[in-house]
């Protein structure tokens, strides 16, 4: 009786002892706007599987997609105020706010999502802007080319798309009106209604857009203006308390699987931009290549968009001209 009450008890003390075992040393929630069938969603949430994995359960992280937890604008200030711990939205919904990194998603002429997501990222190692400071960066990706879209004129020429009513928000709606057309600014969700009943002639956004909004639907041609095609930047964020708590081992891997993800989103992107291509070409939508001459003619257009980023920058203090260049020679 007695050995079994000294085995009884040393079991006991071992339990209180080794309470924490098999349990998670960091827990963390993660935000996000995109519904979970979207390709970036799933991509988010098997980055937090991922970072589980090989942490070996020192962090967890719950997620939360189509925001449940923090809308895709109120996403940023979510992770500062720690409403999230991590969140991931686009820059342009604070509009002003990063204008260091604001210059990658200017009409520079990207014609991938993989050369998109490399230049955000080098200007962020390379300027380390301030305007991130209250977060710790995990990485960036951005979409493929936005690009031209018409329902009843095919747009060849700069005179074609002159007086057309596009659909375009921040700086592709700069650069509908440096081309000469009329920017209406709407939301995405409301374009293909928009576009179904007339109310805009056209719109811009990236090809994919056309299969995950059913945009080929409506739109008839596509223009490859590939000559002065923009991208949007989005942000993977982490609340910098946080941060600090997770281990400094654990730390590094992230760091690692952050290298890895960003990869795996602009793939993604990139193979959603041929899924999307090939279903507005199903649906009997024509593409408008447009001719070397009238590319050039393109660009010297929207350089407006580019001199007017550079001045607005350097009246907040900024060197928007080196930052402007080196986004520009980063992307070729």
């Amino acid at each position: 009786m007695k050995k079994l009450l000294t085995t009884f008890m040393a079991v006991a003390v071992l339990c209180v002892a080794l309470p924490t075992i098999g349990q998670a040393e960091t827990k963390l929630t993660y935000s996000n706007f995109f519904p979970t069938t979207n390709h970036q969603s799933k991509l988010a949430e098997a980055w937090c599987l991922e970072v589980e994995k090989r942490t070996n359960g020192k962090v967890v992280i719950e997620y939360y997609p189509g925001g449940t937890l923090t809308k895709a604008k109120q996403c940023y200030d979510g992770v500062v105020e720690g409403m999230s711990d991590v969140g991931l939205s686009c820059l342009a919904y604070s509009r002003g706010r990063f204008p260091v990194m604001a210059a990658v998603d200017l009409p520079l002429g990207y014609t991938s999502a993989a050369q998109a997501t490399a230049t955000a990222n080098a200007v962020y190692k390379k300027f380390n802007p301030a305007e991130l400071s209250d977060v710790e960066v995990m990485y960036f990706n951005g979409h493929g080319p936005g690009l031209l879209f018409t329902v009843q004129k095919p747009v060849k020429t700069l005179a074609d798309i002159k007086g057309e009513k596009i659909r375009a928000t921040g700086n592709s709606a700069k650069l509908v009106k440096a081309l000469g057309g009329t920017p209406v600014a709407k939301p995405m969700p409301e374009n293909y209604q928009l576009l179904q009943k007339g109310v805009v002639d056209g719109s811009m956004h990236p090809i994919e857009s056309n299969k995950s909004f059913k945009l080929g639907e409506v739109c008839k041609y596509g223009t490859d203006s590939f000559s002065v095609a923009y991208t949007t930047v989005f942000f993977i964020v982490m609340n910098k308390d946080k941060w600090t708590a997770i281990d400094t081992e654990s730390q590094q891997i992230i760091r690692k699987i952050n290298e890895e993800w960003a990869v795996k989103h602009a793939t993604a992107w990139d193979e959603a931009d041929a899924a999307g291509r090939q279903f507005f070409m199903d649906k009997g939508g024509e593409i408008m290549e447009l001719s070397v001459e009238e590319s050039e003619a393109w660009v010297i257009a929207a350089k407006p968009v580019l001199d007017g980023y550079v001045a607005e920058t350097t009246k907040k203090g900024l060197d928007g001209k080196t930052i402007l260049e080196f986004t520009q020679s980063t992307l070729k």
